[in-house]
């Protein structure tokens, strides 16, 4: 047995190499925000809005009462809050009650709901406790129980799903503390030993990684004779001889969550439990993330909802210059806002989920933009109700509660959802992927026009293949559906949404026309125009959103009582995204971006350093990066099974 890999040196050509293979590389689906991105509103792909089988909705709908009587009768999220753990029979109840199990298929002995129902349960179970939500997505959205069924083998499937479902809580370990967004530095080794690997090294903030029981790792295995090597999964048994949780880590949200850092010294791992084969890890690890990013945006639905019931009824007992504050424009536009918003959320949410669920399309870019619409605007929805609230919304409920008041969490659902944005992919990252997936068509034709590695006969068959494609794509970015005055006009009611959705479509013309100029104008440097790569994601989320609440709107109004309602909340949300949208499109070419990195360079040379005189730093001693070699632990494991 040759000895554990050291940490990896690499490149940054190299770093993106291995995320450009753990890319699904093909589209076999169409895909509704691929083709946004590409300047074509493929409204078809989306309306009518898909709907769940009758079965489906039944089950579920029968689960989320069980769930709800469960969350009101038996959680206490202020006891939560306040003790920073969840209490050990809350988790055996939502063990017996099936939580575990809600994504497993029956066979395995789960409840088998759709994504839809899964999203609209960690929403309910989230609103009680964010802590409960966290566990029970941790456990399924990238656990063991989604790995395993998109890529695991019947046996897999038949050793751990039936534990998974019922008793048995798992956590996913990717994350070093010197490796995060670039797992090609990744330093935990599996190296081949007969018929078993052996694991070497340390995970850090694995989510559920205190209490699981079966952990999904990620692990490099070294290439040798007969071993592929590569980035590799494994389902591990927490109680295995060498594992050691060496700390429960604390953050300002979720107090209650269970996050670690694990370590792994010699660690025995049967080959039978690889997940798929050596050096796929990274693209199984990517495509759980597909549906599992998901998850993330039905907790900022959830956050949204309660904001929205806590603004309409604070706003209207808070009296100020002789009349309720909710009656002041400048409380009302922050009130509309949550509202317009919290409607879109869900609209982007449910759409996602049932697409997911129907399988008829290719998800990976619209599961992005959910979670980094729904992180970044769930964030602004909080802030907004605690700017409301006023002093009242920095208080902690416990203290209102001391002072006779009513015990509002304003400031935890801030701190609570504050992590959103980093979770998953954060902002940045979800930027960059988004990006390279928006466009992979142009990259899949003029890919070697733009690399300075490939030759100059490489360029020119480049060239070709480029000039074909843009003869036939760029004319139709000049004219479109949105430029006529009745287009869409199945959504024109006494309020009319038509006129958002041939914004939409000109719109997304417009946008596919500013990417092409970029990457005529940069080329090969177009991947380090981060900012505007961020605009322009950002532009077709806003647009996204836009195109859900539309078809939302109609939704409601064909099957429910809202759909007035719903049309004014879906006018209010897309005049709001305009202004957004149309300031994006102006800070793509005015910006500060070229002076940002001059300034950046002058920090990090130290030319600023006398703007920082005047302080005391209250941080503590140590390195900013903790120790990860590999070895025997020097630690208590606090590894806290619960059964």
């Amino acid at each position: 047995m040759s000895a554990p890999q050291q940490k990896p040196v690499v490149t940054e050509r190299e770093a993106r190499q291995v995320a450009e293979a753990a890319r699904e590389q093909d589209w076999r689906k169409p895909s509704f925000a691929k083709e946004l991105f590409l300047g074509r509103f493929r409204l078809d792909l989306i309306h009518p809005h898909p709907m769940p089988p009758d079965e489906d909705a039944q089950r579920g709908e029968e689960f989320l009462a069980k769930l709800r009587d469960f969350c009101e009768s038996k959680v206490d999220g202020a006891l939560i809050e306040r003790e920073a753990r969840i209490p050990d029979e809350v988790i055996a109840g939502l063990k017996e009650l099936g939580a575990l199990g809600m994504k497993i298929d029956t066979k395995y002995g789960g409840l088998g709901l759709t994504q839809v129902y899964y999203n609209k349960a960690l929403a309910l179970a989230g609103s009680a406790s964010p802590a409960i939500g966290v566990l029970l997505s941790a456990h399924q959205s990238i656990g063991v129980p989604q790995p395993l069924k998109l890529f695991g083998t019947q046996e897999q499937k038949e050793a751990f799903l039936p534990r998974c479902a019922r008793t048995d809580i798992s956590a996913f370990l990717l994350t070093e503390p010197d490796v995060g967004s670039d797992p090609a530095r990744l330093a935990t080794s599996a190296v081949p030993d007969g018929d078993e690997y052996v694991l070497d090294g340390v995970k850090l903030w694995t989510t559920n990684g205190v209490v699981a029981d079966l952990l999904v790792v990620m692990a490099r295995v070294p290439k040798s004779e007969g071993h592929k090597g590569g980035i590799t999964a494994f389902v591990v048994e927490t109680n295995s001889p060498g594992i050691t949780v060496e700390n429960r880590n604390a953050f300002m949200g979720l107090r209650g969550i269970e996050n670690g850092v694990t370590r792994f010294h010699q660690v025995r791992v049967p080959a039978a439990n690889r997940i798929g084969p050596e050096g796929s890890g990274l693209k199984i690890a990517l495509t759980t993330l597909n549906t599992g990013r998901l998850s993330l945006p039905a907790s900022c639905v959830a956050a949204g909802k309660w904001c929205l019931k806590i603004a309409r009824e604070w706003s209207a007992a808070r009296e100020q210059w002789g009349k309720p504050i909710a009656q002041h424009e400048a409380v009302g536009s922050k009130i509309s806002f949550i509202a317009a918003t919290t409607f879109a959320l869900e609209a982007v949410l449910d759409l996602s989920s049932q697409m997911a669920d129907e399988d008829r399309n290719d998800i990976r870019i619209e599961g992005a933009l959910a979670k980094l619409f729904a992180s970044e605007m769930g964030w602004l929805i909080a802030d907004e109700l605690v700017q409301i609230r006023g002093g009242r919304g920095f208080e902690t409920a416990a203290s209102l509660a001391a002072r006779g008041e009513r015990a509002v969490p304003a400031e935890q659902v801030l701190r609570d959802l504050r992590i959103n944005r980093i979770f998953e992919g954060s902002t940045e990252i979800m930027h960059l992927l988004i990006a390279r997936e928006a466009v992979d068509a142009h990259l899949s034709v003029a890919g070697d026009l733009i690399d300075p590695e490939k030759s100059l006969s490489d360029k020119a068959k480049a060239g070709a293949q480029a000039g074909a494609f843009y003869a036939k794509w760029l004319p139709k970015l000049v004219a479109g559906q949105g430029q006529l005055p009745y287009s869409y006009n199945e959504f024109k009611r006494e309020v009319d949404l038509s006129v958002h959705l041939r914004y939409v479509e000109r719109t997304a013309r417009k946008l596919a026309r500013s990417t092409f100029y970029a990457m005529s104008r940069w080329q090969g440097r177009m991947e380090t125009k981060q900012g505007f790569l961020g605009r322009i994601v950002d532009i077709g989320a806003e647009l996204f959103a836009m195109s859900a609440v539309c078809v939302r709107a109609e939704l409601l109004r064909t099957t429910e009582a809202h759909g007035r309602e719903a049309y004014q909340l879906a006018d209010a949300f897309c005049r709001q995204s305009r202004i957004r949208v149309e300031e994006l499109f102006g800070r793509l070419w005015t910006n500060t971006d070229d002076l940002d990195r001059k300034v950046v360079k002058g920090v990090m040379s130290g030319t600023y350093e006398w703007l920082e005189e005047g302080i005391v730093d209250p941080s503590g001693e140590g390195p900013w990066i903790a120790d990860a070699t590999p070895g025997p632990s020097e630690h208590e494991n606090v590894h806290r099974p619960i059964r």
